[in-house]
């Protein structure tokens, strides 16, 4: 059949308004109502009896096909890949006959993919499909954050290429971050006046603004963001997107339209591993601390890439002082191992010290000089860590899988100085030795030789001391600094009395009474008496580890409680040999002989002076 257009039912197609929200073409389909269909069209499999005449004079594939065509009476015609499949051809037909149709965001690209793909332009008609949905999106779409964010939704993967293509998807992203920018700027110079209600009106801005863009897919989503950040979009804002964004994905708080809720395992891990990269870019203080830990449980949970965890694991390892124990208890997915991922934990620890280091660097350069400056923020931050460490490692000990060396690697981990009292050490591996009681006796010495005796307190010391499951050579040195700090204590007032005096005058003016000489055969004797004192002390503890021995030939020997009695008795005379804390008459024999020491140099300074 010919195909040259009908002058009077041309006409009859009305113009349609611009400024309607409703599109739509006045032409009846009654035209067509007393006229059978002569051309069947297959598009997916669904066929439809139409008429040629309307679809040759509105779309310009259609016509040329027609005219192409060798058969003169066609009536078969197949289109492949339309997007949209037949649900958007059906509503392009619907546009080519003339019927009411109303464009709206949830239809708008299914109309605007199918009307390119059937080149219904004004070359074939005026007022033509494309020319109805470029005004529908110019007009409206784009005037609107949120119908920017539906059009975004409702392009499927079936419209994903054709939406790309026509620039749908970069016109509406972009108008997203723009009007997120216009509308940010007027909040804020709304927030300069003195009233709070400007406040109240910006925060309830943002609090839609956030939710709005968890609509996306992740795809779009990060696509919005980058075009944001070009845009001067504030980051605490962003921030705020991605925290809300990454609860509503992985949480199943779904509120997204056009995009499963259900999500796969690898679609979480595509999710996170998006969300973490976008989070790279932003203020390293910026993130809360919860949420990254939060982010760091899910990536192993959904084994995210290496780089994922590693990022994440820097970005705490930053802040690590403001973590809480319950942060730090990672779970570990990994079976027959320790229920906790000591593993991440120590990784932490070790991005913690490299900040702490290249700070003091920093610092020191600045300077031109090494800073050891105690009150630095640096400084203050690893006590607060050692704290969190004790916590954590008393948590993890009574975990019968955990492995010996990863326990004692988080042990050792931190610096000597981190821990002024070692209280907390000394009791996670206390814990550690009562719930892993087939420790050998190798491992319980290497265990033990990481707590520093000498900052333990008076409570630990006394708990040490009278502790069987600690090994003799560790409470052999909880006693000897015991002595120590005892000696120090009955000595301590004389002491004092005689370095003020040797230093300072009451006046607070260095004293002329004593000559810088004396001062340092002072200091060289006392010297010299510590160092008698250290050998002593290890002759005793060689002694000591003899008893030790004979001590086991008599839990192996002992059969009976009568044996077991004479062993106890041989055990309380070898420590009374050994002296460590002598009898009393001793201790008050050794007290009477520093006071005599202490009055004979007191006669000898008086004797120099005058």
């Amino acid at each position: 059949m010919g195909l040259a257009m009908d002058s009077t039912l041309a006409s009859s197609f009305m113009k349609i308004s611009s400024t309607s929200p409703r599109f739509c073409n006045a032409v009846s389909q009654g035209n067509f109502s007393d006229v059978a269909g002569d051309i069947m069209v297959f598009v997916d499999g669904q066929s439809f009896l139409l008429h040629k005449f309307p679809l040759a004079s509105r779309s310009g594939k259609i016509r040329k096909l027609l005219v192409d065509s060798k058969d003169p009476d066609l009536s078969k015609l197949e289109l492949f890949n339309i997007p949209g499949g037949p649900d958007a051809f059906e509503l392009a037909v619907k546009f080519c006959y003339g019927m009411n149709l109303e464009i709206t965001t949830s239809n708008f690209p299914f109309l605007r993919c199918v009307a390119e793909y059937l080149e219904m332009t004004e070359d074939y008609r005026e007022q033509n499909l494309i020319a109805c949905t470029e005004v529908f999106l110019n007009e409206i779409v784009l005037q609107s954050i949120e119908k920017s964010l539906l059009v975004l939704c409702a392009c499927s993967s079936s419209l994903l290429l054709m939406a790309e293509e026509i620039g749908i998807i970069n016109r509406c992203i972009e108008a997203v971050a723009m009007k997120a920018s216009k509308e940010q700027l007027v909040s804020g110079l709304a927030s300069l006046g003195c009233d709070g209600q400007s406040s109240k009106r910006e925060m309830d801005y943002q609090g839609w603004w956030v939710e709005g863009l968890s609509m996306l897919n992740i795809d779009y989503y990060q696509r919005v963001i980058a075009a944001m950040r070009r845009t001067g979009v504030r980051s605490d804002s962003i921030t705020a997107s991605l925290i809300h964004y990454a609860q509503s994905c992985l949480k199943g708080i779904d509120k997204r339209r056009g995009w499963e809720s259900g999500l796969s395992l690898g679609e979480k891990q595509r999710v996170v591993e998006s969300i973490v990269g976008l989070l790279s870019t932003e203020n390293i203080k910026s993130v809360p601390l919860t949420f990254l830990f939060g982010m760091l449980r899910m990536a192993i949970e959904v084994d995210a890439s290496l780089n994922c965890k590693l990022e994440l694991e820097g970005r705490i390892g930053f802040q690590l002082e403001m973590a809480s124990l319950d942060d730090l208890l990672i779970p570990s997915l990994l079976s027959n191992e320790s229920a906790f991922d000591v593993d991440t934990v120590h990784r932490i620890i070790i991005n913690f010290l490299q900040r702490i280091e290249v700070e003091d660097s920093d610092k020191s350069s600045q300077c031109g000089y090494e800073s050891e400056n105690p009150n630095s923020p640096s400084h203050s931050s690893i006590p607060k860590v050692a704290r969190l460490m004790d916590g954590y490692l008393a948590e993890i000990a009574p975990d019968p899988y955990i492995n010996l060396e990863k326990f004692m690697a988080l042990l050792e981990v931190l610096p000597d100085y981190a821990r002024v009292i070692e209280d907390g050490l000394y009791r996670a591996v206390d814990i550690y030795l009562k719930a892993h009681p087939s420790l050998t006796e190798p491992d319980c010495k290497k265990l033990c030789k990481l707590i520093n005796c000498q900052k333990l307190s008076q409570e630990a010391s006394n708990h040490a001391a009278q502790n069987d499951r600690l090994p003799v050579q560790m409470t052999v040195r909880v006693l000897y600094f015991e002595q120590l700090r005892l000696k120090s204590a009955i000595s301590g007032d004389s002491a004092d009395g005689s370095f003020s005096q040797r230093n300072l005058s009451s006046s607070g003016v260095p004293s002329a009474a004593v000559s810088p000489r004396d001062n340092y055969a002072s200091l060289r004797r006392e010297n010299r008496e510590l160092k008698l004192e250290i050998t002593r002390m290890r002759v005793r503890l060689s002694e000591l580890e003899k008893e030790h021995a004979f001590m086991k030939e008599g839990m192996r020997d002992a059969k009976s409680g009568e044996n077991g009695n004479a062993f106890f008795a041989s055990l309380s005379k070898g420590i009374g040999k050994i002296g460590i804390f002598g009898p009393g008459k001793q201790l008050k024999h050794g007290r009477k002989s520093q006071a005599t020491d202490g009055k004979s140099r007191r006669r000898q300074r008086r004797s120099s002076v005058s």
